[in-house]
């Protein structure tokens, strides 16, 4: 299903994307595209990282640590 959404650049980004396009051969869709991609992968391994953090931080404890004061 393909959405359509208005997307507005300032004059120097499309100033930009002629420039790299035309330099490196490519159309600006896959300048685009291939950007996005970059920025959602690099987003993603930022995301995992909090959550990886925010994780270890709920168990970080040491064993005597977790088991202080445990009556077993």
């Amino acid at each position: 299903m393909e959405k359509h959404i208005k997307i507005e650049f300032k004059h120097s980004t499309v100033e930009n994307l002629q420039t790299f396009s035309s330099l490196l051969g490519k159309d600006i869709n896959t300048l685009l595209e291939e950007a996005l991609e970059q920025y959602f992968e690099r987003e993603r391994k930022k995301l995992h990282e909090k959550n990886n953090d925010d994780e270890n931080m709920m168990t970080n404890l040491d064993f005597d640590e977790f088991w202080s004061g445990v009556d077993l």
